[in-house]
């Protein structure tokens, strides 16, 4: 820090804090434009997502609500920070909605890093009636718009790995993996199961292939492993594929997209199999349960969703090397 430097001051710039302003404005006018609705939902709630990757910032009931709670089946259960919006945004969906984004505050525990902060904000939108065709026309027609490009390339999660890799991700064995690994001088011994496919898919995918992936033009990766389906549907023809979409730009993944799961029942089996695997990674179980569930089951309509890190976004169209360049006070400030 230097002799002028206070620590009450931004990381940001005030110009780039303003580039902000005027990028959150051309989001708004984007979606306004094509009949979205821009919704609010609560950042803190009994339901959060249940991924094997993320964990949520956990808030006791005693310390929201005076008393603690009424309803004997609860207890002093735990509230979450969202780790996205996801779910209530559904519920609006489910109740009618057709078209929303939301553009809000998610949180995230322990991500801190260059691309990373605990607290950060998010881009969410869904649009009923979308497949997996046309909720990557709509991310592709986002980002077309957002960083001024005529093209927006688009390629499976199997051709990305055979052309950066030389493998299908799909056939190839755990030796492959290590030997791809090893090839390109990528740390492999933080592994808590060598033998866990989905632990080499994504230690691959950040480190050897996400580099390489729209550096000419933005491109969105699709047909995802179904073991990744995260909230997804499975494609039904084949039950290889799932329908999800990521868009990178100059190696940086901004924005993860489905075709969005429909079945409660497979949405609970999904989420039981994602707690054992925290649990054997050594991480607490996230609850079963959600209002989310409960709204799948009255009718969530077909539709297609995007999520995406504003600040990320900002990163790549001001090329700044740190999320502390494009936001005022990272989680060291705040």
């Amino acid at each position: 820090m230097s002799s002028e430097e206070f620590r009450f001051q931004p990381t940001a710039s005030l110009a780039v804090l303003r580039q902000r302003s005027l990028l959150l404005r051309k989001i708004r006018a984007f979606f306004e434009d094509r009949d979205f609705l821009h919704v609010e939902t609560p950042l803190l709630s009994r339901d959060t997502v249940v991924d094997r990757y993320i964990d949520p910032v956990r808030v006791s009931e005693s310390n929201v609500i005076a008393g603690g709670s009424q309803d004997p089946g609860h207890g002093d259960a735990n509230f979450f920070l969202q780790t996205s919006p996801e779910f209530a945004m559904k519920r609006l969906l489910a109740s009618g909605a057709t078209s929303i984004f939301q553009i809000c505050k998610a949180f995230r525990k322990g991500e801190s890093g260059r691309r990373h902060n605990p607290e950060f904000t998010m881009l969410e939108w869904y649009r009923v009636g979308d497949d997996l065709l046309k909720g990557i026309d709509l991310l592709a027609q986002f980002a077309k718009f957002v960083f001024d490009v005529n093209q927006v390339a688009t390629i499976t999660y199997r051709d990305a790995f055979v052309a950066v890799v030389g493998i299908d991700p799909f056939s190839a064995s755990i030796e492959q993996f290590a030997a791809a690994c090893e090839f390109n001088g990528v740390d492999t011994t933080s592994f808590v199961d060598d033998q866990d496919r989905d632990s080499w898919l994504n230690l691959i995918m950040s480190e050897i292939v996400e580099p390489k992936l729209g550096v000419k033009h933005p491109v969105i990766v699709f047909d995802w492993p179904t073991s990744q389906a995260a909230l997804a549907k499975i494609r039904c023809d084949d039950h290889v594929y799932a329908e999800r979409f990521e868009l990178y730009v100059n190696g940086v993944e901004l924005a993860n997209g489905y075709h969005e799961l429909l079945d409660p029942v497979e949405l609970l089996d999904r989420n039981e199999w994602v707690n054992q695997q925290r649990l054997a990674d050594g991480i607490a179980a996230l609850p079963l349960e959600s209002q989310l569930l409960e709204a799948m089951r009255h009718g969530l309509p077909a539709c297609s969703g995007v999520a995406l890190g504003i600040d990320r976004l900002l990163m790549v169209l001001l090329k700044k090397e740190s999320i502390g360049d494009v936001i005022a006070f990272p989680i060291d400030r705040a």
